[in-house]
């Protein structure tokens, strides 16, 4: 993977991951959160052997960010055969089958955005009794979007005695309330204020409802 040091985000949370400890990371985007969270979790999984059910989830606020996770975990996992599967809206039926047997099978991490998830909760296709991890990625974006209630819908039905991981460039009110509900005395680590990280061009598309495929 061509990596020579770990930047600030990584070299503070994947000690801390490694631990056990529930973590709150606050990092602007492009500071390498991606590994921060996957190296760790793809390690203890390694250490603990493929289970017949789902070890890891990552959730996130969109099929693009979800897409971008999922080619991280198959290039960072390649030689060890762990198993991980983007589940996002906007596909068809095939697409939603395909989903499925990912998911009863035992996939070993799954990234989803919360629509598409609860699909599937719905559908009676989900068992997360057993989690072993959470990673909440881009929290503030996902409350901005109006997420709130299904990821509280979805946390409830995870395994209690997991280890959440929650990552957001802003520490809003909100953001707090999830933590407080959700996490077990986390550490919180703080790497910069939200800004455009360096080299990172940002622009706005306006985009009416008969445009979007989600």
């Amino acid at each position: 993977m061509n990596f020579k040091a770990a930047t600030p985000i990584q070299e503070q949370a994947i000690p801390v991951i490694l631990s056990g400890k529930d973590l709150i990371g606050i990092a602007q985007t492009g500071t390498g959160k991606t590994a921060a969270f996957t190296l760790p979790i793809l390690d203890m999984i390694m250490g603990n052997g493929h289970q017949p059910h789902t070890q890891a989830l990552i959730i996130v606020p969109t099929r693009e960010l979800a897409l971008q996770i999922d080619q991280a975990v198959e290039a960072y996992s390649y030689f060890t055969g762990t198993s991980s599967v983007a589940i996002y809206g906007g596909g068809d039926g095939q697409d939603f089958y395909q989903e499925k047997m990912a998911i009863t099978n035992g996939v070993d991490i799954i990234i989803a955005t919360p629509g598409r998830l609860i699909s599937h909760m719905h559908a009676g296709h989900v068992d997360f009794s057993k989690l072993r991890f959470l990673i909440l990625d881009e929290a503030d974006r996902m409350l901005d979007m109006g997420f709130q209630p299904d990821l509280f819908r979805i946390i409830r039905t995870l395994n209690p005695e997991r280890q959440t991981l929650m990552f957001s460039a802003t520490m809003p009110p909100g953001i707090a309330n999830l933590a407080q509900t959700f996490l077990k005395d986390p550490v919180q680590i703080n790497i910069a204020i939200s800004k455009p990280a360096e080299g990172v061009k940002q622009g706005a598309y306006v985009v009416f409802e008969d445009q979007k495929s989600i």
